[in-house]
């Protein structure tokens, strides 16, 4: 009877509990297969029969927006963690081959494609033919050199050969920064002068320091230094000696010897005998005074290394045929740089035209500077008085 009792009594369970249990089956089954429950086709739901499947529907719908929001947030943060995972591989493939790359085997057809590098010509007439394998040649190009100008003087192209760009080159155009040498003008200096880059660093700093002392500005340093780059190959004692035969020989005062060698810097670096020979010109031949040599020179500085020849015809035909005495010519000397036929030619027109009068104390006086100094257009209107048409048609009949 006990027996009996129990078994009623479980059956009983079974069948409350039995309801619940497909309940939770059910709703189980829609959580692990909600695509299949919702995109099946040919299924009706019905309110009256079964309730229940509605809300399992609807949750279904839940589940599957999120299902379907999950996988999208998991492909963004795949496709985000494959970045930083491919460039590892990557990484390490490529430092796999790179050590197994001079023992790696290639093909015939491999090894008929490859490039061989030229070997580095051990004679050549040209630098270029070391460019590609001289850091020391590369930068210079870069800066500006000139290498087809180097290379036709002796010796020169072997001694850029031998230097090393960071120990030999580099402190050197440091030290031109350093003293206010703008980077433009360091192509033209080496290319002109690149023995300074073997001079020794600290007879430089002495160079420049003895100019300082002699008061030259920063400015005048630095500007003498780019049009005369041979000026710092000299040394203190010739640089000196060189201030002191210009003011021995002109009588001039520091200030006007410093100026002068301001203006023309390479009168410190060129030879002293064209110089010496313009001076006794000036004396001799064409019989100025010394104290107007001295001011011809502070004047136009070009004049102590002008063609000899050039300075004689000009004054030949000044003095000579146009009768302009010495002390005008004095007044201004930029008649000098002037070319002789432009003198020529308009000292004809004026003369032509009847007014080549040079004399102040006359009417129609025509100074140096207006025969010489203006242009074509402003000659013919404010001094010739004439067209510009008449001077070309006078000018064909020279």
């Amino acid at each position: 009877m006990k027996q009996m009792a129990s078994c009623c009594a479980q059956l009983c369970v079974k069948q409350r509990l039995l309801p619940h249990l497909k309940t939770a089956t059910m709703s189980t089954c829609s959580q692990i297969r909600p695509c299949c429950k919702i995109t099946r086709p040919n299924i009706t739901l019905t309110q009256t029969k079964h309730p229940q499947r509605k809300h399992i529907r609807f949750y279904s719908d839940l589940i599957a927006k999120h299902q379907e929001n999950k996988e999208t947030t998991s492909q963004l943060q795949h496709i985000k963690d494959a970045v930083p995972l491919n460039e590892s591989l990557t990484s390490l493939d490529l430092e796999a081959s790179t050590e197994s790359y001079a023992l790696e085997e290639i093909s015939d057809e491999e090894a008929v494609n490859l490039t061989p590098i030229p070997p580095i010509p051990p004679v050549s007439t040209s630098l270029r033919d070391y460019v590609d394998h001289s850091e020391t040649l590369t930068k210079l190009v870069q800066l500006g050199v000139n290498l087809w100008k180097l290379e036709q003087r002796p010796n020169v192209g072997s001694m850029l050969l031998r230097l090393h760009f960071d120990t030999d080159v580099a402190p050197r155009l440091l030290f031109l920064k350093t003293i206010g040498v703008d980077d433009s003008r360091l192509g033209f200096i080496i290319t002109q002068n690149p023995f300074f880059l073997t001079e020794d660093l600290e007879n430089l700093q002495a160079r420049v320091n003895y100019l300082k002392s002699k008061k030259f500005t920063n400015e005048n340093v630095a500007s003498m230094v780019s049009r005369a780059p041979y000026l710092l190959n000299f040394s203190v004692k010739r640089l000196d000696n060189r201030l002191g035969f210009y003011q021995k020989q002109l009588g001039l005062n520091a200030a006007n010897t410093r100026n002068l060698a301001a203006r023309l810097p390479r009168l410190l670096c060129g030879s002293l005998e064209p110089v010496k020979e313009n001076l006794k010109v000036c004396e001799i031949e064409l019989g100025f005074k010394t104290n107007e040599i001295q001011h011809i020179v502070l004047t136009v500085p070009k004049i102590l290394t002008t063609n000899k020849h050039k300075l004689t015809q000009i004054f030949d035909f000044l003095h000579n045929t146009m009768k302009v005495p010495h002390h005008l010519i004095t007044k201004f000397p930029q008649v000098f740089n002037a070319k002789f036929l432009r003198i020529r030619e308009r000292h004809l027109f004026l003369q032509y035209l009847g007014r080549a009068q040079y004399d102040p104390a006359q009417a129609n006086y025509v100074s140096l500077d207006r025969l010489v100094a203006s242009p074509d257009e402003i000659f013919c209107t404010d001094v010739a008085l004439a067209t510009s048409e008449d001077f070309l048609l006078f000018q064909k009949t020279l």
